[in-house]
């Protein structure tokens, strides 16, 4: 496992981030099919989702959603890159007039990882960016093969992205 570290400014559009940029294109492959659940104006991924109508994502489903409508082992990777609290799931929810019910609460994280386990096919990478190196897990079948850490320095959190591929 490579583990190294950058430093740049924060973005809310991470993938503006020319690190986190480099690692995407570093394992995405010409004619891949990758999904992005969480695209907002993004079009690095072959086909783009996000909750909120007002962005430029191809589809707007809530993310559980857009992945349950996957075929299995369907796609050579996923960009997964959520709100990085529930906080901020909240606050995305309530900005477009989306309950956030306690399901959402204890559930969210999981029942989205599992949904990309499922459509990853075996040898296929997802991408993982957060405030954890949690990823999709082992327990899903995946094994951690890069981290960068993202140091936005101040008082901010670093973004943690884990390269994960499904064996």
């Amino acid at each position: 496992m490579k583990i190294t570290r950058s430093w740049c400014m924060p973005n809310k559009n991470t993938f503006d981030m020319k690190p986190a940029r480099n690692v995407i294109y570093r394992h995405l492959k010409i004619h891949d099919h990758w999904l992005d659940p969480f695209a907002r104006n993004s079009h690095i991924a072959t086909v783009t989702n996000d909750v909120n109508e007002n962005t430029q994502a191809e589809f707007h489903f809530d993310a559980l959603e857009f992945l349950q409508m996957q075929q299995s082992n369907s796609a050579d990777g996923v960009l997964f890159d959520p709100p990085y609290s529930l906080r901020q799931v909240k606050e995305c929810y309530n900005n477009i007039g989306k309950a956030f019910t306690q399901r959402d609460s204890q559930y969210f994280y999981s029942d989205i990882k599992k949904e990309i386990s499922r459509i990853i096919k075996p040898g296929g990478k997802c991408i993982s960016f957060g405030w954890s190196s949690n990823g999709i897990g082992k327990t899903r079948g995946f094994e951690i093969k890069e981290i960068l850490l993202l140091s936005h320095g101040g008082n901010h959190n670093d973004t943690i992205i884990t390269v994960e591929e499904k064996k």
